[in-house]
């Protein structure tokens, strides 16, 4: 099988956001985006995943974290999508189940080519520390058009605010590493068009 690989460098007036990806790995990260909560689920994800990962990710933190959680979304995407290439061979659908102490997500996952991104969560509390949750979203709605990704999330119950979104990036993660998975059975381009 060809490596599955790729890496991007992405910089802005705004931010400068480098990521190496892997999706043939065994989780090793080295990430450092300058918010911590941030690296902790990307760390979560390569782990979870089977990916390998490194992120540098610099960008205008003092002003707000927006730019750098929706850059790193765009970049971390296109890597996923150049990654798959034609993504002959791979499952495609992924899913998953996940707890997290009191909390429970739902994922599923299609790698065919269209992106949409449906992202409900039960828990209301709106910061961890200094970070606004509500970027998870957006990293999550940039990573899905380069990616060219179908996402749902959907956060069904948990009070704890940091055990909720830690179940939606294991969910993730679980998902996403079921539908890259190489399918013994096919490994044709799954779609009955022939192309993604």
């Amino acid at each position: 099988m060809t490596p599955r690989r790729a890496q991007q460098h992405r910089q802005t007036r705004e931010t400068d956001i480098f990521v190496s990806l892997n999706l043939d790995g065994t989780g090793r990260c080295k990430i450092a985006t300058g918010i911590p909560f941030l690296d902790h689920m990307l760390e979560l994800f390569g782990r979870h995943a089977l990916v390998d990962l490194e992120i540098r990710a610099s960008g205008d933190l003092p002003v707000d974290y927006h730019h750098t959680v929706e850059d790193l979304g765009l970049v971390l995407g296109t890597c996923m999508d150049q990654a798959l290439a034609t993504r002959k061979g791979v499952r495609r659908y992924g899913w998953c189940l996940l707890p997290m102490d009191e909390s429970l997500c739902q994922v599923a996952v299609d790698l065919g080519g269209r992106p949409f991104l449906v992202y409900r969560i039960a828990n209301r509390t709106r910061r961890i520390r200094d970070f606004d949750v509500k970027l998870v979203e957006e990293f999550f709605r940039a990573l899905i058009v380069q990616a060219r990704m179908n996402l749902h999330v959907q956060h069904l119950y948990g009070d704890e605010v940091h055990h909720a979104y830690e179940s939606v990036f294991k969910g993730f993660a679980r998902a996403f590493r079921m539908a890259v998975e190489p399918d013994p059975r096919d490994k044709r381009i799954p779609s009955s068009k022939g192309k993604i």
